[in-house]
């Protein structure tokens, strides 16, 4: 049974839910664990504010069944994905010389359609906002995983998009699930892939960051429904 990734911010346990398989054994099912770090201190939010739109919670998706891509992106052009979300749009580029596996996995899963109609379904106020889970329980994903090792001086600033992983995966694993930092530095370790950054709509992120629940503390209840609408792909 796959259980969310453990996050230490500070004191407090935050859950950072993973998905996916190891990328050696190829299988399709989900896997689970626990992983800990740490932070000096929490980050806090932006003060711009987006309109939210009041939307209903959607019926969840079903877990697994994407198709794992086979290529990776063209090396010579830029991608950007555009996440439409019921606060306003998030445009993410995506980061394909550090994370060329994770980038074309990412890139194939928003073409399939995969993350339309999906929620953010944690979000822990000045830490980050984490969807692509298509169940919405935070354990769901592609039925796959792929891996790109980050470096080890990566930072996980305010703005980067990473991808979750388990405890038990090797660094750099990733199914479907992302996350965008909305501290200016979550204090995480290197062992969570850099899916991009975002170039555009950081204000809507913060926005989103709000709309935790802070009694939740790290299981970052959503005080409201936050619907990915559409997630398409630009390349220039």
């Amino acid at each position: 049974m796959a259980r969310p990734l453990v996050l230490l911010l500070c004191f407090a346990v935050l859950l950072v839910a993973a998905c996916g398989d190891d990328d050696d054994d190829g299988g399709n099912g989900q896997s689970g664990g626990e992983a800990a770090a740490q932070t000096e201190g929490e980050g806090q939010a932006g003060q711009q504010e987006a309109p939210c739109r009041e939307v209903p919670m959607p019926n969840p998706k079903p877990d697994g069944g994407a198709k794992k891509p086979t290529g990776r992106l063209a090396p010579g052009k830029t991608y950007r994905a555009v996440l439409k979300t019921s606060c306003g749009d998030i445009t993410v580029q995506l980061d394909q010389k550090t994370s060329p596996k994770t980038a074309a996995s990412f890139a194939s899963l928003v073409r399939q359609g995969f993350y339309d109609g999906t929620v953010f379904h944690r979000i822990v106020p000045g830490f980050v906002i984490q969807g692509g889970d298509p169940t919405g329980q935070g354990s769901g994903g592609p039925g796959y995983s792929v891996r790109d090792k980050p470096p080890a001086d990566t930072v996980y600033s305010q703005g980067v998009v990473a991808m979750a992983k388990t405890q038990v995966e090797p660094p750099g694993t990733s199914g479907s699930q992302f996350y965008i930092v909305t501290a200016p530095d979550a204090g995480l370790p290197p062992d969570y892939a850099v899916l991009g950054e975002v170039v555009k709509g950081l204000d809507v992120a913060l926005a989103i960051d709000q709309l935790g629940d802070p009694a939740s503390g790290g299981a970052g209840t959503p005080l409201q429904t936050v619907l990915l609408e559409k997630a398409t792909l630009n390349e220039s």
